[in-house]
């Protein structure tokens, strides 16, 4: 790069706006329990002004924008790309079959790459509405609290000069149940078989505590808790999820299979038609299926969409004082067919 393209292209980049994204990294996945189970990627922002937060996303995300920048900006010829075009990194494929956990964690080196290059675009590429609204920290995102960071460490701290009096029998502690080996000083050193003394947590991972007269921060995962830090839920943050039951039949030829479902998701809530054809696929092993429901005739109802799920969760509730049902379970359920058995059939309401 010649010296003033270089100074031109610095000179843009310092008229950005402070709040643009110029790098991120994935920190880890987290699995969405509900009606469908995916995972998502807790993706660490950091912007031009210095500040950094966390946005949850899912893959689909990453592929709709890609496909709007494709749209966007992709030149017809790689070879010569135009003044308002540019070749966009190659996004990670879709992937229709395996285990979810997995195809997540084996996408995390190649997302990485992705927003790498992405954000290393031309300067005028980086205003772009849609890439700008991709990486913005929405209230979804800063209401939700992470349950693990594996790649990321806590903020370098302060390392405590001050030997903290410790009594053997009251204080909170830990004994180490592997080797750590700390990166820097604000991180200790552990031996498997150490006691070590808690002086505070410092997020769902980590702890800080004492031990051979030396403070610093320490993974959770490593250690036992012996006595735990006073106001501390050493088994994880925050409260159990809540789960709700879905009472699901199979109707074959060879007989009726009975299912209760737990999902992760209110008794009020209304899922869309695709989540609820994804999850029974899902529990009963079989993608040839259609769902229904019964009316309150008795009848079999076919579900073809969303206004046919409203349909059903509104007759069902009118139903509520007729039927017992345990407090956590949906008063609906749902009674899934092969899609080839015609006996049932869709009725205007």
């Amino acid at each position: 790069m010649s010296l003033p393209q270089q100074l031109r292209d610095e000179s843009d980049f310092d008229q950005l706006p402070h709040n643009i994204a110029v790098s991120a990294t994935i920190a880890d996945i987290e699995e969405k329990k509900g009606f469908i189970d995916y995972f998502m990627f807790v993706v660490e922002v950091r912007t031009k002004g210095g500040s950094k937060y966390l946005i949850y996303r899912r893959y689909r995300e990453f592929f709709n924008l890609h496909q709007i920048l494709e749209s966007k900006y992709s030149p017809e010829n790689p070879e010569k790309p135009g003044p308002n075009t540019c070749v966009l990194p190659a996004l990670p494929g879709k992937v229709f079959m395996g285990n979810k956990r997995q195809i997540a964690e084996s996408r995390i080196p190649e997302l990485n790459t992705y927003m790498k290059r992405l954000l290393g675009l031309p300067t005028w590429f980086l205003l772009e509405e849609a890439l700008r609204m991709f990486f913005y920290q929405t209230d979804q995102d800063s209401q939700h609290q992470p349950r693990a960071l594996r790649r990321l460490r806590p903020p370098t701290r302060i390392v405590r000069k001050v030997k903290p009096k410790m009594d053997l029998f009251s204080s909170p502690r830990a004994e180490a149940m592997f080797d750590f080996r700390g990166n820097g000083k604000a991180e200790l050193n552990l031996k498997r078989g150490e006691v070590i003394f808690l002086l505070q947590r410092v997020n769902a991972d980590w702890l800080e505590g004492t031990v051979n007269n030396q403070t610093g921060i320490f993974p959770q995962s490593f250690v036992k808790i012996i006595k735990p830090l006073p106001n501390s839920d050493t088994e994880g943050e925050g409260e159990c999820p809540t789960y709700s039951c879905l009472r699901c039949f199979l109707l074959t030829p060879s007989g009726v299979d009975t299912r209760d479902v737990c999902v992760q998701e209110d008794l009020t809530i209304q899922p869309t038609y695709k989540e609820l054809l994804s999850r029974m696929r899902n529990v009963f092993k079989v993608d040839d299926i259609a769902v229904n429901y019964r009316d309150p005739e008795g009848d079999l109802i076919r579900i073809l969409d969303d206004d046919d799920v409203q349909l059903m969760i509104k007759e069902s509730r009118g139903q509520q004082g007729k039927v017992k049902r345990p407090v956590n379970q949906f008063p609906w359920e749902l009674h899934v067919t092969l899609a080839s058995d015609l006996s049932v059939y869709n009725v205007e309401a």
